[in-house]
């Protein structure tokens, strides 16, 4: 399946600037102040390229490399129309998301990382989207490789396996019932809210994706991630997801 056609006329409507002041590499926390954060730290020269309801691009270079870091905002919806825009629009080639998960197995620990291999969702993003009846999304299995040998070279443990992307936060929903409801030869070890519509999106414009998560919250545990936490303390997957996209 491929991408929906697009009207001659359309522009896009989310992101204002030029094709040119967005790199080809793009890395995508949802917060956008995580991405503020991302480009003080980690980039040089980076300039702010859009900010168009406050979701804000910035546009550097890591260790000579020129890349994008630009937020996602919460949800499918959200992620679908920045992942789509840049791919179509921009020309992106490759976006890695960092982002935030609740633990849904006992192994994993705040502030564990995950590499998704596969990302579920019960709902019709995908058949919405292009006609496709999938639940099931998949990274680029070049991407995932790169940022598993990076992460070696990193000496970052990581785990990696399928992860859940919901339609309502889990705290704030009957989430074991939707557990219950997963095909009983899929074993999620994760809940998110954005990886499966990226996959997919990317999968339909034939470009890389790959979704790299920080455990920040586990149903097998009291421990809780705050808010100044999620946005600044998720170095080791920011670092991970910056090396990784260069190569």
């Amino acid at each position: 399946m491929k991408a929906p056609k697009v009207l001659e006329h359309i522009k896009s409507a989310h992101i204002k600037c030029t094709k040119d002041d967005i790199a080809p590499i793009v890395v995508m926390p949802g917060d956008p102040l995580r991405a503020k954060y991302i480009a003080d730290k980690y980039l040089r020269d980076a300039k702010l390229v859009s900010d168009t309801r406050n979701m804000f691009v910035f546009t550097g270079f890591y260790k000579d490399t020129r890349i994008t870091v630009m937020g996602s905002g919460m949800g499918m919806p959200s992620m679908s129309i920045y992942a789509f825009e840049l791919f179509y629009f921009f020309g992106v080639e490759k976006i890695i998301r960092v982002g935030t998960c609740g633990g849904l197995v006992s192994e994993l620990n705040v502030p564990d990382l995950i590499v998704a291999d596969s990302a579920y969702n019960e709902g019709n993003f995908a058949y919405s989207y292009n006609g496709d009846p999938t639940h099931l999304s998949y990274p680029s299995k070049i991407l995932n490789k790169t940022i598993v040998d990076v992460s070696k070279d990193l000496n970052f443990h990581i785990y990696s396996g399928t992860i859940m992307s919901t339609e309502q936060f889990g705290f704030y929903s009957d989430n074991e019932n939707v557990l219950a409801r997963v095909p009983k030869n899929i074993k999620i070890i994760a809940e998110e809210m954005e990886a499966f519509a990226l996959f997919h999106i990317a999968d339909s414009f034939d470009k890389q994706a790959a979704c790299i998560l920080t455990v920040v919250d586990s149903k097998f545990s009291k421990t809780f991630m705050s808010q100044e936490e999620r946005e600044k303390s998720l170095d080791e997957s920011i670092v991970l997801a910056l090396e990784s996209i260069i190569k």
